[in-house]
């Protein structure tokens, strides 16, 4: 591969999760400095150090006003695009007729059921290739998907708690451990960050601090994901989200009936086996719980678990950082698979 550096830009790197892809790209040693972009029109709106000061430096980040030309003139080669599921699915069938490879951090093309779909409420203006792109759209995390994501022109980023859900729940589900006609109960509780940076009346200082509620409860947007990727049917799974009053995080209890009784030993193997390579993914093995603190800041999911004396019970803890392997560490995560780089490249 040529030793030239890949162009990037975001849009929406304003937000939280945007915020953070910013910083993991200019620190990335293969990206050259990326194009921000702003949905304003007109003349540049104030640089991004203006709002973040952590930037302040001998070197400014404009906002530059979004448009097809000015990306093309930049030679961007692959776009971020760090926005409402309503603008991605607006944006992205123009992106790749313009030959642009995209990392979508919204929900916009994650889902392939029209029914789990149909959470969001999209309305296509050509609903005949939005329906192509649901199809072809590669579901981005690694270590379930590398082999596609690697010449994906179109990656779907997973959701926060979806990850936190998907990633624990996966092997075990695909190894026939799991006796899924027992439900599967996924008990999951993110920081604030995770609603976004939009303030709302629920996560407002003097509502969340000092309190911790569930919402959403049989309507979550990250349901569908789980159903896809763990293979499950909608009357196996009961996932609750819960808001911790915590800037970011997340910890994920997810409650399993088995098939046979197992050994600590087996379901630690199914872990190793199936993520034996995954450099972010890091199994603690029997006993041994996962807790926010020790994943915050980074792109680690981490997975632990712990056993019933009968062996038929089981309860698999894991905790991630929202915003990083549950957001903008995951999309620089794809963004290395895709370009034939170490997946550790750039944290």
């Amino acid at each position: 591969m040529s030793a030239a550096k890949v162009k990037a830009a975001v849009m929406g790197a304003t937000g939280y999760a945007g915020f953070e892809l910013a910083k993991l790209l200019l620190r990335h040693p293969r990206m050259a400095t990326p194009l921000f972009l702003s949905r304003e029109q007109g003349p540049a709106t104030q640089p991004l150090e203006s709002l973040y000061p952590e930037l302040t430096g001998n070197e400014s980040y404009p906002l530059v006003p979004f448009s097809w030309d000015l990306l093309k003139k930049e030679g961007v080669d692959v776009l971020f695009l760090a926005t409402p599921h309503e603008l991605s699915r607006e944006l992205v069938p123009e992106a790749m007729g313009k030959g642009l490879r995209i990392v979508d951090l919204s929900g916009a093309w994650r889902l392939k059921d029209p029914v789990n779909r149909g959470v969001y409420r999209f309305e296509d203006k050509d609903a005949v290739l939005a329906a192509e792109l649901d199809r072809t759209a590669i579901y981005g995390l690694p270590e379930l998907h590398r082999d596609e994501i690697r010449d994906a022109v179109l990656v779907a980023n997973p959701g926060c708690y979806a990850t936190s859900v998907i990633v624990p729940l996966t092997p075990l589900v695909r190894s026939g451990l799991v006796n899924t006609g027992r439900g599967v109960v996924c008990d999951c509780k993110s920081g604030v960050s995770g609603a976004g940076k939009k303030p709302t009346q629920k996560t407002h200082f003097v509502e969340a601090a000092d309190n911790f509620s569930a919402y959403s409860v049989f309507g979550h947007r990250h349901t569908g994901e789980i159903l896809e990727q763990a293979g499950l049917h909608a009357d196996e799974l009961i996932f609750t989200p819960h808001l911790l009053p915590i800037p970011r995080g997340i910890l994920s209890t997810i409650y399993l009936g088995l098939t046979r009784p197992v050994t600590p030993s087996e379901i630690d193997a199914v872990y190793r086996e199936s993520y034996s390579g995954s450099h972010w993914v890091r199994i603690f093995g029997p006993g041994k719980l996962p807790q926010i603190q020790y994943s915050v800041r980074t792109n680690y999911c981490d997975v632990g678990f712990e056993l019933a004396p009968d062996g038929k019970r089981l309860i698999v803890v894991s905790c991630l950082d929202n915003l990083m392997k549950g957001a903008a560490g995951q999309a620089l995560q794809n963004l290395n698979v895709m370009f034939g780089w170490s997946e550790k490249e750039g944290f």
